[in-house]
């Protein structure tokens, strides 16, 4: 699935990383079976965590985001299925 996102306003999130990015990808979202697992295994990858446990989601799921290091600034985002 792709999903194209759009500002509503400079001040919202998506506002804020284009000024500051500019356009391109944001995220890069994996389905995982265990979202805690994965976060608990990132580290030994080289992953940085940006969440340190699961979050509500959308569309019913949990996520949590890593950070790979990339100098393009992409994120990891696990996404489980509640």
């Amino acid at each position: 699935m792709i999903e194209l996102l759009e500002p509503l306003s400079e001040e919202s999130d998506i506002g804020q990383f284009l000024s500051r990015r500019g356009e391109g990808l944001h995220h890069l979202a994996l389905r995982v079976d265990d979202v805690v697992a994965a976060l608990a295994d990132a580290p030994s990858h080289g992953l940085k965590l940006v969440d340190k446990a699961p979050r509500p989601g959308s569309r019913g799921t949990l996520v949590g985001v890593v950070d790979p290091g990339r100098e393009d600034g992409v994120l990891v985002q696990y996404v489980q299925d509640r």
